[in-house]
């Protein structure tokens, strides 16, 4: 199409490569301009597709690819509500969750019933699909609070649970409204219903983690990887409405079943909220601005009447259920906000019952006009309904979500430097470099973005150019790997006289708090390199030392089992280790069984309370066991195990062994190994340990209790 055809186009404009710019330029100008004005911007996507839109300028038609993915798009938002979910919170909290989808349920369905039935004059049948339409609910208001950093929040978690209850037992009542209405419902109806829903249930939850556990172990390709997650997305949707309910139930229930294969700070994980941030998302959004016809406010009055019903009541009800919901637990303002603000807006299930009863006609005029069970003023009420509550909750969910982030800003150490942390990967091939990286990312405080080295070591004496270039081939990989999670990497080329006098000069030059070795997974602990480690790095490094065998990806890893020896809690590094593995059961999801003695699982239950994790105890405190324990281990388990010093509190001679015990009888198993941080990090964590008696060993449980939790609330 020359440039003078695409000038005197006709509206809408047909052309689809001028169509899609004219998206994309509201996908990348809308949130830059309404930011300056403090308007979230998926409202400002709402209002400029109703612009755009055949109700506005009538330059874009809501045709078959806007519908796609716009589809595309609220699957991806339920699939993402799903995966970023903290299965620990979720768990802590799926009674509250249950309370919260029962009110949220409740309270529309009897408001609208009685309203409905006794001022509006619906028959009972309309006035129940109408009233569902409220009790439903969209996360339209979910990524503006993931991307300020709050979707781990308890208010959150309850509320994306809340959503599964309410959204599937009101499009439960569309099921069952239409069933009635077309005469289906029976007992073969409810049995159907019933059994197809627990199939489907069981397939998506316990099926599908299977099928991606095996694709994540056998195809490492990251194009193939997303493109598989987004056929799981599309297939558990397909399966929700063979079963008969609606497909943002099954892209819901993929993200859980896909949550512990995917790490939250998995490059893949930064795949997946990037396109869908993008461009399903933004697609969504401008599609359901483009049902939006303001013509509907100056139609006629009682379209106005019911739209302004419609609002009132959403807006009550849902307003009345997050309200309960902070008297019933406790909760703050700011986490009623939130709670309100996901649940208010209105858009996906409410489409789809009012659609649905609109094309239901259950008789005719006199003059032969149908009678639909909906009737076109519901209809633009609705649209009207969608803006208004969309707008609210962008707002009220906007203002919580920075309160929360601004209190717990407060709450924070006034002294905390969020770049203390440093983590050195020494990679001396490409094979190791991502695994090294992808553990790094799993460790890493939540608060520090920076603070990751990758060096090669190469002789000072060689003058082999090849070396060079190589070292840097496997440093630029290790970048490239972190580069996909939006972190960078500092990238180090050291001539050292060895290998040791390189790392440790690293370390102590640029006060690496956590040194992680990748090892080979077809070698793993070689004699040449245990040499190395205790009579170099160890008596030289007083970081945390991290060894680390891989031998499958740490997204399908099921079970952690973390063997920690007695007095662990007694030296310097205790509190710093055990923040490393928090953070690998935070970050991946994988459930931690931590074998150790009664006086450390003391310690651990009351730290779990605040810091909720998946994990279980089990007594442990002769490591002359530690043998008798391979039968317990299962294939996807990955073993850590807490090493002492030599000549430090929680040293056995028996630990000697365990290197070569792990070479015989783990090879096909991935495990860390973890040597304790020790005291002599110039001025590391002078500001978290200051006068705190963590610095000397302890003997008091409530008192070494007491510094670990001080570190765990900025650190995890």
């Amino acid at each position: 199409m020359t440039i003078l055809n695409i000038l005197h186009t006709t509206l809408p404009i047909q052309d689809p490569v001028l169509e899609f710019l004219i998206i994309l330029i509201i996908i990348l100008f809308a949130p830059l301009l309404l930011n300056k004005l403090n308007i979230p911007h998926l409202l400002g996507l709402i209002i400029a597709g109703a612009l755009i839109g055949p109700n506005g300028f009538n330059l874009l038609d809501r045709d078959s690819s806007i519908i796609l993915s716009g589809t595309a798009g609220l699957l991806y938002i339920m699939f993402l509500a799903g995966l970023e979910i903290d299965l620990a919170e979720f768990k802590k909290n799926s009674s509250k969750s249950l309370v919260f989808g029962i009110y949220t349920f409740i309270i529309p369905m009897v408001l609208g019933s009685v309203i409905g039935i006794y001022v509006l004059q619906f028959e009972i049948k309309t006035a129940l699909l109408w009233s569902s339409m409220f009790a439903s609910h969209t996360l339209i208001a979910y990524p503006l609070v993931s991307k300020l950093g709050a979707a781990r929040n308890r208010a959150v978690n309850i509320t994306v649970g809340g959503t599964m209850i309410t959204d599937i037992l009101a499009l439960l009542i569309l099921a069952v409204i239409v069933g009635m209405t077309t005469g289906e419902v029976n007992s073969i109806f409810w049995i159907r219903l019933s059994v197809s829903i627990v199939l489907f249930g069981l397939t998506v939850l316990f099926i599908f983690p299977i099928i991606g556990r095996w694709f994540f172990k056998n195809v490492n390709d990251n194009v193939s990887q997303y493109i598989f997650v987004l056929v799981m997305v599309y297939l558990g949707a397909i399966l929700a409405e063979l079963a008969g309910i609606e497909a943002i139930i099954g892209a819901f229930l993929t993200g859980l079943a896909l949550n512990r294969l995917i790490p939250h700070t998995s490059p893949l994980m930064n795949r997946v909220e990037f396109v869908g941030n993008a461009i399903f998302i933004p697609f969504f959004l401008i599609g359901v601005g483009m049902l939006i016809d303001y013509r509907a406010f100056f139609k006629d009055l009682e379209t106005l009447k019911i739209a302004g019903v419609m609002v009132a009541i959403a807006t009550l009800s849902k307003f009345t259920a997050a309200w309960l919901t902070q008297k019933t637990f406790k909760f703050s303002a700011d986490e009623r906000r939130l709670i309100f603000g996901l649940s208010n807006a209105q858009a996906a299930a409410t489409l789809a019952a009012v659609l649905v009863g609109y094309n239901i006609i259950i008789g005719t005029t006199e003059s032969g006009d149908p009678i639909r069970l909906l009737n076109e003023n519901i209809l633009n009420g609705t649209i009207i309904m969608i803006l208004f509550t969309c707008t609210i909750a962008s707002f009220v969910a906007q203002k919580g979500a920075r309160n929360l982030l601004l209190t717990e800003g407060l709450h924070a150490p006034e002294n905390e430097d969020k770049n203390q942390e440093m983590i050195l990967l020494p990679v001396n091939s490409i094979e190791v470099a991502d695994e090294a990286v992808n553990l790094a990312l799993l460790i890493k405080a939540k608060s520090n973005k920076d603070g990751i080295l990758a060096v090669h070591i190469l002789d000072n004496t060689s003058t082999n150019n090849s070396l060079e270039k190589q070292a840097n081939k496997i440093l630029k990989k290790a970048a490239f790997t972190a580069s996909a999670a939006d972190l960078n990497i500092q990238e180090i080329i050291r001539y050292d006289i060895n290998i040791i006098n390189g790392i440790t000069s690293v370390v102590k030059e640029s006060q690496i708090t956590d040194l992680v070795f990748s090892l080979q997974p077809d070698k793993g602990l070689s004699e040449s390199f245990l040499n190395k480690l205790n009579q170099g790095i160890l008596p030289k490094c007083n970081s945390t030392v991290l060894l680390y065998k891989p031998v499958q990806p740490l997204g399908t890893i099921k079970r952690h089992l973390v063997f920690v020896p007695k007095d662990a809690e007694k030296e310097f590094g205790f509190p710093f280790w055990l923040i490393k593995v928090w953070n690998i059961a935070k970050n991946s999801g994988a459930s931690i069984v931590f074998y150790a003695p009664q006086e450390i699982q003391t310690i651990l239950k009351a730290i779990q309370i605040k810091h909720a994790i998946e994990c279980e105890y089990k007594d442990f405190n002769d490591w002359n066991d530690y043998q008798t324990i391979k039968n317990e281990v299962r294939l996807d388990d990955n073993s850590i195990i807490i090493l002492g010093r030599k000549n430090k509190a929680s040293y056995r001679e028996v630990m000697a062994k365990i290197p070569s015990y792990l070479n015989e009888y783990f090879q096909d198993h991935s495990y860390l190994i973890v040597y304790p941080m020790q005291l002599g990090l110039k001025d590391t964590f002078q500001n978290d340990l200051k006068n705190t008696s963590l610095i000397e060993p302890l003997e008091k449980l409530e008192e070494i209790r007491k510094n670990v939790f001080k570190l765990f609330s900025n650190k995890v």
